[in-house]
């Protein structure tokens, strides 16, 4: 399995390390692309060193990168995940505004009708941002807001952060 991992500008870069953390344990394949405000994110909110979220990954590519093959629907990634999602990600997508390589390899996803998984992370969502996921869910991306739930009992952050996905 091969899949493109998008971690975009928003708070909860948290999900998007677990979720590189699962997929290597699972050995699954990664193309990772992350956004310089991602990266400073990464900073203001955790204890990692970025170099150590980037290692989790199979390939990294820049976010000017368009000459990628990722950037084709000729390549065959099995499916793309960013998260989290910021709303200036998911405008663009929405839009096809593919200003820059993660927005390239959504807008590529889309046309090619693979699945694409959005993890918006925005509280309060006003009806701009209602409108786009909408639109998205209506062109086959899955929304999957990072919203835990406590009905499970959890007893640490991991268990929160956890909570929602889909095993890979």
């Amino acid at each position: 399995m091969r899949l493109v991992v998008g971690l975009s500008g928003a708070s909860g870069i948290v999900y998007g390390i677990r979720l590189l953390q699962a997929l290597r344990e699972k050995n699954v394949q990664t193309e990772l692309i992350v956004t310089p405000t991602a990266k400073q994110i990464v900073e203001l909110e955790t204890d990692y060193d970025f170099e150590e979220i980037v290692s989790l990954a199979t390939r990294v590519h820049p976010i000017d990168d368009f000459e990628s093959a990722i950037s084709s629907g000729g390549y065959l990634a099995d499916e793309m995940v960013v998260a989290p999602c910021s709303m200036k990600t998911l405008a663009g997508i929405a839009s096809g505004y593919a200003s820059n390589f993660l927005l390239r390899a959504a807008v590529v996803t889309l046309k090619e009708r693979r699945p694409i998984v959005l993890v918006p992370r925005e509280t309060p969502l006003n009806a701009i941002h209602l409108k786009n996921m909408l639109q998205l869910a209506r062109t086959g991306a899955t929304i999957l807001p990072a919203m835990p739930a406590f009905y499970n009992k959890p007893k640490t952050a991991n268990e929160l952060v956890d909570f929602g996905w889909k095993s890979p």
